[in-house]
C-alpha cells in the first residue's frame, strides 16, 4: 500500500539554539553540573556539563524505586533479607526477617532514603544485590541513559557507580510516569502500618515541596565523594519540569532558580487536542469514501513565546485503505519537530467505523451510475 508523508504548514515553533537553554544565565546552576528537562517531550530546557559522568549518592534510588514498582506488586509483604539489616548511612531500621509491605520499604527508600529498604528491595526483586545493579544498569541502557553504571541500590560510593545529569533525568522522566512513584515521591509525611510503632514514620527530607511553587519530589543524595546531589520536579499547569543539580553546596536554591526559571522562559503550547482531526483516510471497497484521522492524544510542547510560529508536523498514513476500518482503529501517525529535533508523536485513529461494501451495495451502486 502506497504511503505519503504531509508536510502540514501549521507551523508554530522553532527550536532553540543547540546549545540548549542559553537564555538561563549559568549563574542559576552552581554545581558541577545541571539540567533541566520537561517531562512528557524530554526536551532539555538547560544543560551544563550534562553528559559528565560523576556519582550520584542516593538519587540512585530512583532507579531502584522504579525496578520495584515495575516488578513486585506494592501490597506484597517483603522478609528482609540479613544482608539488609544494618547497612552503613540513612536507614530505616529494618530487622531481619522482618515482613514489610513493599509499599513502606518504597516509602522508607525515597522519603527516608533508606540504605537498608534499598537492599532488601534489591534483593526481593532480583536476588542479590548484584544482579539488581546489572538490572539497574541493564533498565538504564533501555531508556538512552548510556553513560549510567549501577553498583548498588542505594548510592554509597563505588568508583564503578555512576551517572550524567542528562541519564539522571531520562531515569527520572520515566519513573515519573508511575502514578505510585510519582505519589510517594511527592508525600511530606507517611506512616507505615506493616511497621513496628517505633519505626513506622517517614518524614520526607526533600525541602522542594515546601519551597517551590508547585514542587512534587523527587529525591536527595549526598556522599563525600558526590557531594549534594538532587533531583527536584515541579508542575505548573500542564508542564512538569525536572531540575537536577550535581556537586552541589547550594543544591535547593540552585533547583528552585532552575525552575523558576525555566517556568518563566517556557510555556506549555498545545500542538494539538485529543480526538483533533488533522487528516482524512481515503478508503477502496468502504461504504464511505474516506474517514477522518484524529489525533489519539494530546500533544503539548514547553515553548518560548517566540517560537510559536514554526513548528514541523509530519502525517504518516497509506494514501488509500482497504475497508473495514473499525471506530478507533490506527491508521497513521504524527510526529512533531522542532527543526529536526523529534518531540512528540501520536497515533491517528479513525473517527467512526466504515463496512465494507457487500455485493449487494456493488450492484446497488451501479445500477444507481446506470
Amino acid at each position: 500500500m502506497k504511503k505519503i508523508s504531509w508536510l502540514l504548514i501549521v507551523i508554530m515553533i522553532l527550536s532553540i539554539t543547540p546549545s540548549y537553554g542559553n537564555e538561563i544565565p549559568y549563574t542559576s546552576a552552581n554545581g558541577q553540573a545541571a539540567i533541566v528537562m520537561e517531562t512528557e517531550t524530554g526536551r532539555v530546557l538547560f544543560e551544563k556539563n550534562s553528559r559528565e559522568r560523576m556519582p550520584m549518592a542516593s538519587t540512585t534510588k530512583i532507579m531502584t524505586a522504579l525496578l520495584a514498582i515495575e516488578n513486585v506488586d506494592s501490597e506484597k509483604f517483603v522478609k528482609v533479607a540479613p544482608e539488609a539489616q544494618g547497612i552503613e548511612g540513612s536507614s530505616i531500621y529494618l530487622r531481619a526477617n522482618e515482613r514489610v509491605k513493599m509499599v513502606d520499604l518504597l516509602y522508607g527508600l525515597m522519603l527516608r532514603s533508606g540504605n537498608d529498604s534499598a537492599t532488601a528491595i534489591a534483593i526481593e526483586v532480583a536476588g542479590s544485590v548484584e544482579k539488581f545493579a546489572e538490572l539497574m544498569t541493564l533498565r538504564a541502557k533501555e531508556l538512552g541513559a548510556n553513560d549510567t553504571s549501577f553498583m548498588n541500590p542505594h548510592g554509597l560510593h563505588h568508583d564503578d557507580h555512576y551517572t550524567t545529569a542528562y541519564d539522571l533525568a531520562l531515569i527520572t522522566k520515566e519513573a515519573l510516569k508511575k502514578p505510585l512513584f510519582k505519589k510517594i515521591v511527592s508525600t511530606k509525611f507517611y506512616v507505615a502500618e506493616s511497621r513496628d510503632a517505633e519505626f513506622k514514620y517517614f518524614s520526607n527530607k526533600n525541602k522542594i515541596l515546601n519551597t517551590v511553587e508547585g514542587g512534587d519530589g523527587v529525591k536527595t543524595g549526598f556522599t563525600k565523594k558526590s557531594g549534594r546531589c538532587l533531583v527536584a520536579s515541579a508542575t505548573r499547569g500542564d508542564m512538569q519540569l525536572i531540575a537536577i543539580t550535581l556537586n552541589d553546596g547550594d543544591w535547593f536554591n540552585t533547583t528552585h532558580k532552575l525552575l523558576d526559571d525555566s517556568f518563566e522562559l517556557f510555556m506549555p503550547h498545545t500542538v494539538f487536542e485529543k480526538g483533533e482531526v488533522i487528516g482524512v483516510a481515503k478508503l477502496n471497497e468502504g461504504k464511505r469514501d474516506e474517514v477522518n484521522a484524529l489525533v489519539d492524544s494530546k500533544i503539548v510542547l514547553p515553548v518560548r513565546e517566540e517560537e510559536k510560529d514554526r513548528i514541523q508536523t509530519v502525517i504518516d498514513m497509506p494514501e488509500n485503505m482497504e475497508a473495514p476500518i473499525l471506530k478507533g482503529q490506527k491508521l497513521g501517525k504524527v510526529s512533531v519537530y522542532l527543526e529536526d529535533q523529534l518531540l512528540a508523536t501520536s497515533d491517528l485513529i479513525a473517527e467512526e467505523g466504515i463496512e465494507r461494501l457487500t455485493m449487494k451495495d456493488k450492484l446497488l451502486r451501479f445500477l444507481r451510475i446506470q
